[in-house]
């Protein structure tokens, strides 16, 4: 976090690693050094085996990010491709990341902070936070977070966000699949520990397992998917936790994790 200030907080406590994205003043916009703040926390959270689950999350009450930071774009065309391209990667490390993740969603989600939501495995929000992709009415088209909401939603509501640029309740956002819970802001931290900590009494092994086989097979065609599935499951089933999660059952007693 070389950032002066830092643009993104970094903080652990019970487990959790919590990365803010601290510009409350600019709406929590993506900044290059924002995105550069959430690839660093995501590393130290990665590399600091205290942490069990990482939760995103923006500063303030009212907006978890609202996009990019139309003020700061750059001039340069190789520039800004290579700007946008690390928000790409950004987006694509959350999905890779080996811990869990979990959007704490505080307020508005729009555009490119919509992106952010979808990139987490889990999202909790407050119920007047809104959802939406209002690029068109920039004259721009959210083609990064293109490829992430077209594996959240079908065809049809993908591209009414898209092409209408129009903005989703939370409770709509909740109908449609993106986001998991819809809670009242005085309950949205606890609804995210609790979240976050029963992701964190997994064994972080299968977890990791897991979740890079379901977005490899969501790219498989049924034939291929089943069969890379078969295979992931013979790993599963030679791991420690596996063994000892059976054993735990059997003897009706609460697993002891390893992470192997």
């Amino acid at each position: 976090m070389s950032e002066n200030p830092p643009q993104v907080r970094y903080e652990v406590a019970d487990g959790i690693a919590r990365l803010t994205i601290d510009r409350e003043s600019a709406r929590n916009a993506l900044s290059p050094g924002v995105i550069r703040g959430l690839v660093a926390g995501l590393k130290s959270a990665e590399d600091d085996p205290s942490v069990r689950c990482v939760v995103l999350t923006g500063a303030g009450d009212r907006v978890f990010c609202a996009g990019g930071d139309l003020g700061g774009m750059s001039n340069g065309f190789l520039d800004g491709h290579d700007g946008r391209r690390a928000y790409g990667q950004l987006l694509q490390s959350f999905q890779e990341a080996k811990k869990p993740t979990v959007a704490r969603v505080n307020g508005h989600a729009l555009a490119g902070g919509l992106g952010l939501v979808l990139a987490c495995d889990l999202a909790v929000t407050t119920d007047t936070a809104g959802f939406g992709l209002p690029e068109i009415d920039r004259g721009l088209f959210p083609m990064m977070v293109l490829a992430f909401l077209q594996r959240h939603v079908g065809r049809k509501r993908a591209l009414e966000l898209l092409l209408t640029g129009d903005r989703l309740t939370a409770a709509r956002a909740l109908e449609w699949g993106l986001v998991n819970q819809v809670v009242p802001a005085a309950e949205l931290d606890a609804a995210t520990k609790a979240l976050a900590s029963k992701l964190g009494g997994k064994s972080l092994a299968i977890l990791s397992l897991g979740r890079r086989s379901f977005f490899t097979a969501e790219d498989l065609p049924l034939a291929q998917s089943v069969e890379y599935l078969a295979a992931q499951l013979s790993l599963n089933v030679l791991t420690d936790d596996a063994a000892e999660g059976v054993t735990a059952f059997l003897e009706k007693r609460p697993a002891k994790w390893n992470d192997r």
